[in-house]
């Protein structure tokens, strides 16, 4: 009778620990997750902050290219003024990368222009920050990978539906929208 008791009193503290510890792991993926989301937000306002800069920059240069100079800042505020899922600001985000190709594009027209050292310095960080961008969103998606598969995988995922843990969206393209993937295709 002892034994037995014994046997149920150490199921008890196990499942109690196992309880624990896989409440604290989602905890923990959650904040991880919700950090990697910030180190994103906070390159694309690095970006935001470069585009007027770049946008006067080549206005000087390529004043009758106005279409595409006002494609880049609609973009732009689109993409700062998203505040929807992590899909939609994805797909603004992919926009305004697709609109900066134009841009750049457009100084192989422009000797001049390419040829700028304000122009090729806000380039070379509007780069950086692609970059920076870029791994941020490796981090965040890969956060969200284990937070997702400890969701999915049992028993954890009892635990993590129970207390309202959720599945997260990963960032990337669009795989319906073709032309984010294609390349960009500028003509005169």
């Amino acid at each position: 009778m002892q034994a037995v008791l014994m046997i149920v009193i150490v199921l008890i503290v196990f499942s109690g620990l196992y309880f624990l510890a896989t409440y604290n792991k989602f905890v923990m993926l959650r904040n991880r997750v919700k950090e990697a989301w910030s180190d994103i937000e906070v390159q694309m306002k690095r970006r935001y902050d470069l585009i007027p800069n770049l946008v006067e920059t080549v206005k000087g240069y390529a004043a009758h290219e106005k279409n595409t100079l006002d494609a880049v800042i609609k973009a732009r505020n689109s993409a700062m003024q998203s505040t929807g899922t992590v899909a939609d600001k994805a797909n603004a985000e992919n926009a305004l990368s697709g609109t900066l190709k134009s841009l750049f594009a457009l100084s192989e027209s422009y000797p001049n222009l390419k040829a700028n050292t304000n122009f090729l310095e806000l380039q070379k960080e509007l780069t950086d920050t692609e970059n920076k961008i870029q791994a941020s969103r490796r981090f965040y998606n890969s956060n969200v990978l284990v937070l997702n598969t400890k969701l999915e995988i049992f028993p954890s995922n009892l635990i993590g539906n129970a207390f309202g843990f959720t599945k997260q969206d990963f960032f990337k393209l669009n795989e319906n929208e073709q032309a984010a993937k294609d390349p960009v295709k500028v003509s005169f």
